[in-house]
């Protein structure tokens, strides 16, 4: 037999008659499976967690079915209580999946420790950037007999002296002993 005489021959065709009739039926039991399996067009609302606590974020979170997932903490805020939902991903009022992870980020205990910089010896004009640079807030600064003006004799916090590399959180005061430009007696 020859191969134009057997692609045109009546089993040839019932053949390919009845692979595309399987291939129609396993298409449409597919598609059907997968709108059960992905709940198609069932979608839970994203709740806005901003300023609630882990606690209650959990809650909410798993009354709409969706899971929490905790990322780092960011920096220190004032405005929320501590360990309050400061930033979610995805937004309030999204429209997400059952069982989606909703990625939250928390409001630290506190703000963060930084190391005190080497501040003796240099100007009050260089002291003072450098501090702001890294956080600090600059306290009093008081005068006290030393040759250098307005040179950093010595740093305090809350009236005890600060060495280099010790940790303060941020937003500190640091107080500076400066130089008056007169000699000790």
């Amino acid at each position: 037999m020859s191969l134009i005489k057997f692609v045109t021959s009546k089993t040839f065709l019932k053949q390919i008659a009845l692979a595309v009739v399987g291939l129609v039926v396993l298409c449409f039991l597919l598609l059907k499976w997968l709108n059960v399996s992905t709940n198609h067009n069932t979608f839970e609302t994203v709740p806005d967690l901003t300023g609630k606590s882990v606690d209650v974020a959990k809650i909410e979170l798993t009354e709409n079915n969706l899971v929490m997932e905790i990322q780092d903490s960011a920096n220190y805020n004032p405005d929320y209580p501590k360990f309050a939902v400061i930033d979610q991903d995805p937004v309030a009022g999204k429209k997400v999946k059952e069982d989606r992870k909703i990625y939250l980020t928390l409001n630290p205990s506190g703000y963060r420790k930084v190391n005190v910089p080497d501040l003796v010896g240099k100007t009050f004009r260089q002291a003072k950037p450098t501090l702001e640079a890294l956080g600090f807030k600059v306290g009093q600064t008081t005068y006290v007999d030393y040759l250098g003006k307005d040179e950093v004799v010595k740093a305090t916090f809350k009236g005890a002296p600060l060495k280099i590399g010790d940790k303060l959180p941020k937003t500190s005061k640091i107080d500076l002993v400066l130089g008056n430009g007169n000699r000790p007696e």
